[in-house]
Formats: C-alpha cells, sequence, structure tokens
C-alpha cells in the first residue's frame, strides 16, 4: 500500500513540476512581447538554451525508448532502469520549442514588432561553450566508433560503449545549466534593476526544481538504490542548480533591486562584456 502511494506520488510529482517547468518558458517571451522591446535581458540565456534542451532531448529519449541504450545501463547499474519518465521528454521537447520562439525575439526584433535593442548578438563566452560542447560530443562518438564493445551490453562494464555518448550529450544540458543563467544575473547587476527580467518564470522554475528532485529521490527509493541518482546526475543537478541561480534572482527582484525601474538608458547596461571592451578601446584610442 505504502509503495503504491509512494509510485502515485512519483507519477504527481513528476506531471506537476513538468508543468511548473514548461510553463515557465512563456512568461519571458510575453512580458517581452507585451514591452515590445528584449531589453533588459540578454539573448545569451535563451540561445544556450536551444543547446541544452535539444541535447537533453536527444539523452532522455535514448534512455527511455533504446534497448541498447537500457541494457548498457543495466548492466553498469546492477540490472536497474533509468529514472527518466515520459514527462522528461516531453518537457525537453517544450523546452527547444519555447527557447526557439524567445531566441528569435532578439534575432528578428523587426518581425515581432520590436524595438530593436543591443545585447541581441550572443556573446563569445556563450559562443565558445555552444560549439566547445558540439566539438565534445563529437569527440566521445569517435572515441566510442572505436570501441570494439561499443554495441555490447556488458561492455559498458570496461568499454566505451554508445551510453557514454548519451552521456556525454546529457552532460552538455548540465553545462549549459551551470553557464546558462550567469550573464542574466551579471545584467541584472550592471542595471541595478530586474525590469524585463520576468520573475515570475523564475518561480515556476525554483517551484519545478524541488518537485523534479523529490521525484528523484522517491523513485531511487522505491528501486532500492540511489543509483537512479548517480546514474543520472543531469536531472538531479537540473534541478538543484537551477534553484540556486534561481534563488539569486528573487534576492535581487525582492529585496536587492526591489522598486528599481533601471538606468535612464537601461540598453548601456546590457553590453556584453567583450562589447564593453570593445568600446573601452575605441575611448582609449
Amino acid at each position: 500500500m505504502a509503495l503504491s502511494f509512494l509510485e502515485f506520488l512519483s507519477a504527481v510529482f513528476g506531471w506537476v513540476y513538468f508543468i511548473l517547468w514548461s510553463l515557465s518558458f512563456y512568461p519571458q517571451s510575453m512580458l517581452s512581447y507585451s514591452r515590445k522591446t528584449t531589453s533588459g535581458t540578454t539573448v545569451d540565456f535563451p540561445f544556450i538554451n536551444c543547446l541544452g534542451f535539444t541535447a537533453y532531448a536527444i539523452s532522455n529519449a535514448a534512455l527511455y525508448y533504446s534497448p541498447l541504450i537500457r541494457a548498457q545501463y543495466a548492466a553498469r547499474y546492477k540490472g536497474l532502469t533509468p529514472t527518466v519518465q515520459f514527462n522528461d521528454i516531453t518537457f525537453a521537447l517544450n523546452g527547444i520549442v519555447m527557447s526557439i520562439v524567445t531566441t528569435s525575439q532578439y534575432f528578428f526584433p523587426r518581425v515581432w514588432g520590436f524595438t530593436p535593442s543591443k545585447g541581441n548578438k550572443p556573446s563569445r563566452f556563450i559562443l565558445g561553450i555552444f560549439f566547445g560542447c558540439i566539438v565534445g560530443v563529437i569527440a566521445v562518438i569517435f572515441i566510442v566508433l572505436g570501441s570494439p564493445e561499443r554495441d555490447s551490453a556488458q561492455g559498458s562494464l570496461h568499454a566505451w560503449v554508445w551510453l557514454d555518448v548519451i552521456y556525454s550529450i546529457s552532460y552538455v544540458k548540465l553545462i549549459v545549466t551551470i553557464i546558462k543563467y550567469s550573464p542574466q544575473v551579471l545584467a541584472n547587476y550592471r542595471n541595478k534593476s530586474t525590469q524585463g527580467w520576468s520573475i515570475i518564470q523564475i518561480l515556476l522554475d525554483f517551484g519545478g526544481g524541488i518537485l523534479s528532485i523529490a521525484q528523484q529521490g522517491i523513485d531511487s527509493y522505491l528501486q532500492g538504490d540511489w543509483s537512479g541518482i548517480t546514474g543520472n546526475p543531469v536531472k538531479f543537478a537540473l534541478g538543484n542548480v537551477s534553484m540556486i541561480y534561481d534563488s539569486i534572482f528573487i534576492y535581487q527582484h525582492y529585496v536587492l533591486y526591489r522598486g528599481s525601474d533601471g538606468k535612464a538608458d537601461e540598453n548601456d547596461s546590457l553590453l556584453s562584456g567583450d562589447e564593453d571592451a570593445e568600446r573601452q578601446e575605441r575611448r582609449i584610442d
């Protein structure tokens, strides 16, 4: 009876966090649309999210649907199955679509009827992460292609197999999650304001993070083995890292910059570090 209740609770937590996280993609694009501008925010966040959620969708789909990947996972983790749920896949697909929509508001402001603003180009830092992740995954693919046991389930215990490619793809999402919020935290700091940055998306994201971790904990308890977390570290880290950044944004919005409307020309402080450096060089010249 207790197990049945925990299974039910896990399913409820899974769908509720899926709904909260899925809804969190909409407030920012809606706010920008209502303001007819993306000022106050940077393109770095939605742009790198496109890569992150594509990686997340691929890795989750492989762990959920692929017989080979699931067999290699079971061999490596004592016969257990991945803790990926169907809602993880649908969440990732929704994330891809909305990240593309939000990014388009920066790249094509006139199509949306927006007033063009500065900060619509990804910074060198974000571009470096973007292409570095792609190169890293390609490198792992070549390593696995050179492994004679890449298609073996038992080979996952001591050799490079296709499961390792899926892990490398999933770590792209982890890397993206760790760094994607930092440009916006910096933009808020420079503006001394959170104007233009939707706090509603942050609150939804925070609630989803709590329930995501709770669901994974329940699933691991039901399996009687915490490798449900160690075997899927990206999902666990996704909730934790997001909540840390969410806490920073909540502090900025409700405490640090409460009631602040930003500087007279807010766009000036939306420049990336690279653009700031170039401007300083022009002044020196």
